[in-house]
């Protein structure tokens, strides 16, 4: 019986670890990771700007090929250069929360979460003013109940992702795209970075290139890229 009770302790903590970090879980409260449209419709994010030069490349892309998209940004880069922010808000992107340090949310105090958010909202204030969504994304995914009640009373609404190239890994473009579209489908949201939560600068030249082929390949197929508020309509 010890045996037996040791085992189901032990998949309990195994499940309740899967689904702190798990992007479409919804044990631990509402997300939104995207819809299923009758239309041919995707989301494009980037997580971990902005970023000097990829977030510039990325805007370049966009506006050649006429396509918004989210960026979730970490306040002390959006600190150290408003500049990208602003370019990002001035090209009519959306810009949202992704915490001010990029910590693992199921590591924090409920305090610390506030922290992040509210010191991420004031860097987003100073660079951008009101143009800026009251949308979140915790940090690697990670988010615990309690997370998720506080960024809910907050006003915020938690978005997750359905598809992701892992190219914080740092792969190659070729190997970003197949993981892509092996698994994108109409209603996709996917998860992308133009730089890295370790470092301002990270190298995502990978992602770029990657991103030039979405756009190129899904536009071709008849899909339509939206912005996460667009999506949530």
């Amino acid at each position: 019986m010890l045996e037996i009770a040791a085992a189901l302790g032990m998949g309990a903590l195994v499940a309740a670890g899967y689904n702190t970090m798990s992007p479409t879980s919804q044990l631990y409260g509402r997300t939104f990771t995207g819809k299923s449209a009758p239309s041919r419709e995707l989301a494009l994010t980037y997580d971990d700007g902005p970023n000097d030069p990829c977030t510039f490349q990325l805007l370049e892309l966009f506006e050649k090929h006429g396509v918004k998209a989210t960026f979730f940004m970490i306040g002390r880069y959006v600190d150290h250069r408003p500049d990208i922010a602003e370019a990002v808000a001035a090209a009519g992107h959306v810009i949202a929360n992704h915490t001010y340090t990029h910590p693992n949310l199921i590591l924090q105090s409920k305090w610390q979460v506030w922290d992040e958010i509210q010191r991420c909202e004031r860097a987003l204030d100073d660079a951008v003013g009101q143009q800026h969504t009251r949308l979140f994304r915790p940090p690697f995914g990670g988010r615990r109940p309690v997370t998720l009640r506080l960024v809910n009373r907050a006003g915020f609404k938690t978005i997750m992702w359905n598809v992701t190239g892992f190219d914080w890994r740092g792969l190659p473009a070729e190997t970003i795209e197949r993981n892509v579209d092996s698994h994108v489908q109409p209603g996709s949201v996917v998860l992308l970075h133009d730089g890295g939560h370790e470092r301002f600068g990270t190298d995502r030249a990978s992602t770029v290139e990657a991103t030039s082929h979405f756009l190129r390949r899904f536009l071709d197929e008849g899909y339509e890229f939206r912005t996460i508020p667009e999506m949530m309509k």
